[in-house]
């Protein structure tokens, strides 16, 4: 099986970490302190990505405003039905 991630990038990923560590990674426009071990893996996966390495894609978030929608409907309905 081949691998997901190049080695390139997994060093480009313990680089964030390193720098995380020592307090010196910063994140986008904000330049704001990274203190996450989970957004030290995301800068280290973005930059990486963006230099051209073997990295899957951004999986794409999952939708959850049918359901939010639907339920403020139903919640209208029932105020408009108690008047």
């Amino acid at each position: 099986m081949a691998r997901k991630y190049s080695k390139k990038a997994s060093a480009d990923v313990e680089r964030a970490m390193k720098k995380r560590k020592a307090g010196t990674l910063r994140s986008g426009r904000s330049k704001k302190k990274v203190t996450s071990r989970k957004q030290a893996i995301a800068i280290g996966l973005s930059e990486a990505r963006a230099e051209g390495k073997k990295v899957p894609k951004k999986t794409a978030k999952k939708r959850k405003t049918a359901k939010k929608t639907a339920g403020k409907t139903a919640k209208k309905s029932k105020r408009k039905a108690k008047k």
